[in-house]
C-alpha cells in the first residue's frame, strides 16, 4: 500500500499580500471557537506568531467560526499547521463550510492533510463560476487529527479577499496643475 505524500506547504501569505492581489480581512470578523484551553484561544490563533496556537478542549469536531457583519467576498483561507511540533494535535481532515449563519452552513471544501508543515492555502471560489465566494460566515471544522489525536492545534488562520482594481482614473486638480507649471519655469 502506498504511503500518502506529505501535504506541501504554500507560500507565506504575507508574500501574497505584497503582490497587491489580496488583502487580509480577518480583523473585520467576529471569531469564536467550539472550545479552547485557557490561554490558547482566538488571540493566539490571530497573533501573527507561529509559536503560539489555538488548542481545543473537547470532543470533535473542533470548530472555528468566522462571522462577518455584512456579506463579504472571500477568495482564500490560509491555515498554518506544524506536524513536527504538534504531532497528534495536528489536523488531518478538515471541512470548510460557508453560509449566512450557523443554521444554513454548507460544506465548500473537505481536505485531507498528511503531516502538514507550513501554510495550507484553501481556495474559496465557486467551482462553476471560478469567482470568489460571498458569505456572512465561514466555519472550519477539524474532523480528525493525526494519530487519532483528540484535541487539535492550529497555529494561525488568515482570511483573504481579492483586491479590486479601481476603474477611476485620478486627474490632477487645476490648482495642482497650475502650480506645477509655474515650478517648471
Amino acid at each position: 500500500m502506498a504511503t500518502p505524500s506529505k501535504t506541501p506547504p504554500g507560500a507565506d501569505p504575507k508574500q501574497l499580500e505584497r503582490t497587491g492581489t489580496v488583502r487580509e480581512i480577518g480583523s473585520q470578523a467576529v471569531w469564536s471557537l467550539s472550545s479552547c484551553k485557557p490561554g490558547f484561544g482566538v488571540d493566539q490563533l490571530r497573533d501573527d506568531n507561529l509559536d503560539t496556537y489555538w488548542q481545543s478542549d473537547g470532543s470533535q469536531p473542533h470548530l472555528v467560526n468566522i462571522q462577518f457583519r455584512r456579506r463579504t467576498t472571500v477568495k482564500m483561507l490560509c491555515i498554518y499547521a506544524d506536524y513536527k511540533s504538534d504531532e497528534s494535535y495536528t489536523p488531518s481532515k478538515i471541512s470548510v463550510r460557508v453560509g449566512n449563519n450557523f443554521h444554513n452552513l454548507q460544506e465548500l471544501r473537505q481536505l485531507e492533510m498528511v503531516e502538514p508543515s507550513g501554510w495550507i492555502h484553501i481556495s474559496l471560489v465557486n467551482q462553476r463560476t471560478n469567482q470568489p465566494i460571498s458569505t456572512f460566515m465561514i466555519q472550519i471544522a477539524v474532523l480528525a487529527n493525526h494519530q487519532n489525536g483528540r484535541d487539535t492545534h492550529m497555529r494561525q488562520i488568515k482570511v483573504y479577499t481579492p483586491v479590486e482594481e479601481s476603474s477611476i482614473v485620478r486627474q490632477a486638480s487645476p490648482v495642482m496643475t497650475e502650480s506645477l507649471q509655474q515650478d517648471a519655469f
